[in-house]
């Protein structure tokens, strides 16, 4: 028997904790309850949290708004990790307070790159390639007049 496409309940779980403790985690930071001089200067996003499968330890990807001061604003957070692990504790309803690892997100540079790809020269140059017919070679292709 074929193996089901969806993800297993754990993964399901992971996900949906992960989500809870992105939400706390930006609620900490939005609200200002996280009194550090760095962190208070910067506007924090949060986009994804991800959870070990035994649910001890969420990696956090952060970025600051702009993308600056990526480092100091890690090392901030790192430095209140305990209060925060707390702070989500008491707000997010698990056996076990999972560890907190921040690292920075990679996310919106991956995108970027994408889109860098996207529109290369020679991507381009395949998008606006018309598509061949059936029973047309790629050599017959440009010398045939269009339907219009």
């Amino acid at each position: 028997m074929a193996k089901s496409a969806k993800p297993s309940g754990s993964a399901q779980r992971q996900l949906r904790i992960g989500e809870v403790i992105r939400h706390a985690l930006a609620e900490l930071l939005a609200r200002g309850d996280i009194h550090d001089e760095v962190l208070a200067k910067h506007v924090i996003t949060v986009p994804e949290v991800r959870l070990s499968t035994d649910l001890k330890l969420a990696t956090c990807f952060v970025m600051p708004l702009g993308g600056g001061d990526v480092k100091p604003v890690l090392k901030a957070l790192n430095d209140h990790k305990r209060y925060i692990r707390g702070e989500i504790a008491h707000r997010v309803n698990l056996k076990y307070a999972p560890d907190i690892r921040f690292l920075q997100d990679e996310s919106f540079a991956e995108a970027e790159r994408v889109d860098a790809l996207l529109y290369s020269d020679k991507v381009r140059r395949d998008i606006l390639k018309q598509p061949l017919r059936i029973g047309q070679d790629e050599g017959t292709q440009q010398a045939e007049p269009d339907d219009e």
